[in-house]
């Protein structure tokens, strides 16, 4: 079971992998959106941590909407209000709890997901943070049916988020800022499938 204070411990893990790939995660943005995707996650996730000491004692369902409140206001763009609305709605279906399972974390990221989904108007094969998402949950909830432990379930996700954000290499975005440069945006990884996938990487990271 995962508690409250090791939810917090995630959440600093987040920060600081954020900050840790915070140029490169900008670099990817220059093609085809506004240049400001690190930027503006690793701003936001900053203001997360210097919230987490006041989190202390919290339940989790508190916490995941703090950050979500706290992302949506300070991360500029579209991945304020996305990531904002994935942590809200995690913090919604956590409401009142002060431990999760691992089941829990799937429905949790399951709600989270849907919300990116109807903030985002967007679906999978738009090149986006979904990409990475959905094939993520889809390998976890696999992985977990098939009796796998924590960990070794949160790897398949990460490596599953990885391989879709590979492919949004291959896709045209219909969605977002890189929707504006079409086909020229063929060969680029979107930032936000990227971004995803790192996250879920300090997740499995805090199970090792």
């Amino acid at each position: 079971m995962t508690d409250s204070s090791k939810v917090l411990e995630i959440l600093r893990q987040m920060a600081q992998t954020i900050e840790a790939h915070k140029e490169e995660l900008t670099e990817l943005d220059q093609p085809i959106g506004d240049s400001d995707h690190g930027i503006n996650m690793a701003r936001g996730f900053q203001a997360v941590e210097q919230k987490l000491p006041g989190l202390e004692g919290k339940d989790i369902g508190t916490v995941l909407k703090t950050t979500g409140m706290t992302l949506v206001s300070t991360v500029g763009g579209a991945s304020g209000p996305l990531y904002g609305t994935a942590f809200m709605k995690a913090g919604m279906e956590t409401a009142g709890k002060n431990e999760i399972g691992l089941e829990d974390f799937l429905k949790l990221l399951d709600t989270a997901i849907q919300g990116v989904m109807m903030r985002g108007k967007a679906v999978e094969g738009e090149a986006t943070m979904l990409d990475a998402m959905l094939p993520s949950l889809k390998a976890m909830k696999e992985a977990f049916a098939k009796g796998m432990s924590t960990g070794e379930t949160l790897r398949a996700g990460v490596k599953a988020a990885w391989a879709g954000a590979e492919h949004t290499k291959d896709l045209v975005a219909t969605k977002g800022r890189a929707s504006y440069v079409g086909e020229r945006g063929l060969g680029h990884q979107d930032p936000g499938a990227t971004s995803y996938s790192y996250l879920l990487e300090a997740v499995a990271r805090a199970y090792e």
